[in-house]
């Protein structure tokens, strides 16, 4: 197979990369790097400054200096699209092609920086384990990552042979599915194949990534759906059910029943990094009934009129789900505020108006005991 051939147009459903999501609209965005004799290639794994790419000439080992590596945004990352050198020793990833999605995190650093977790991602696959008592703060938390990245969440209930009794796992199931509006929520047992054929046919086409905190189940699911123990296992601690990093780098692994699976270290911090937008989505509900509140800017607090307290007031809104979107929504704002000036202002003059607001309630009660 000659060079021209390797980098050069062909049909995108017969080309070498079709199985990792290769496609018309990647091939067009290529064309100018193949005019230059670049290869395409698909990042399958990251590590320490190099990547593997797997090219149409067959998985190759490529640094990554050119690519802006200061920048924890612009860094190469696992399921990216990338141009690199045809031959050399060593290679070199030229650039990435720009991302369709991106999963992000905000960094451990004092710094507002975010973290990119996996690229070009169509479905987010939340993996819960049922082996521990349900966080559904938690749920949230990775749901909103999950929207804001423009994939499609999934949530996968693993370990459910833990779960015999099928009163107790439908309760579980319900639970879930009030804190994930618009997302599909299995039960899946990796250990017996209960649920799988299910989650294979959501993820059987273009890219899915495995998300969920350590001991989860996820590289016990990544083989069951690639059909061959590819990802180490680890058991989970019996005394609260954590696991250890079994998978310490992504991995991007091609399914046998097509699409592609990118499988994630265990996530114990999970910091939204401008998650707006999904926050809004994971708790659309309390977003609409904010639409009849009586101020357009109503904090959800003590402000007369509020359509989203009465809801909680009424049992229409469970009290748990504003508490955590009142918390995710005060962690995005800090987070962008760190990189807004006039937001960080305003931020901090509401926080102190709403201060001198309770004093005065505190007084006024006062007034009334003496």
């Amino acid at each position: 197979m000659s060079l021209s051939s390797l980098a050069g147009p062909s049909s995108s459903s017969s080309h070498p990369l079709a199985p990792y999501g290769w496609d018309a609209d990647w091939e067009a965005e290529f064309a100018p790097h193949a005019e230059q004799g670049y290869l395409p290639g698909r990042v399958v794994r990251v590590d320490r400054g190099q990547c593997d790419v797997v090219t149409p000439a067959g998985v190759v080992r490529a640094d990554t200096e050119f690519v802006v590596p200061r920048d924890p945004m612009k860094v190469v990352c696992t399921g990216d699209w990338v141009a690199v050198d045809p031959d050399g020793d060593p290679r070199y990833v030229r650039t990435y092609l720009p991302r369709r999605t991106a999963f992000v995190r905000s960094t451990s650093s004092k710094r507002s920086e975010g973290q990119i977790l996996a690229a070009n991602v169509d479905h987010a696959v939340v993996a819960v384990s049922l082996a521990v008592e349900l966080d559904l703060g938690r749920v949230e938390r990775f749901l909103a990552l999950a929207w804001e990245s423009g994939a499609q969440p999934v949530v996968a209930l693993t370990k459910a042979d833990l779960v015999p009794d099928p009163v107790t796992l439908a309760h579980l199931v319900q639970d879930v599915e009030a804190s994930a509006p618009g997302v599909p929520v299995l039960t899946v047992s990796a250990l017996h194949g209960d649920g799988l054929d299910v989650l294979v046919a959501l993820v059987g086409s273009g890219t899915s990534v495995l998300l969920g905190q350590s001991g989860a189940g996820k590289s016990t699911l990544a083989n069951a759906l690639v059909g061959a123990d590819v990802m180490d296992v680890q058991a989970a601690r019996d005394i609260d059910g954590k696991g250890r990093h079994t998978t310490t780098t992504r991995n991007l692994l091609a399914l046998p029943s097509g699409g592609v699976l990118i499988d994630t270290p265990g996530l114990r911090g999970v910091g939204l990094f401008d998650a707006e937008s999904g926050v809004g989505q994971v708790f659309s509900e309390i977003e609409e009934l904010a639409e009849r509140c009586r101020f357009h800017d109503c904090a959800h607090e003590t402000e007369p009129g509020c359509a989203v307290r009465s809801a909680v007031e009424s049992g229409e809104l469970p009290a748990r789900r504003l508490a955590s979107y009142r918390k995710l929504v005060r962690e995005n704002q800090w987070i962008v505020a760190k990189t807004d000036a006039r937001l960080r202002t305003e931020i901090k003059k509401d926080w102190k108006r709403k201060g001198a607001e309770g004093r005065a309630a505190m007084e006024a009660k006062r007034g009334r005991w003496s």
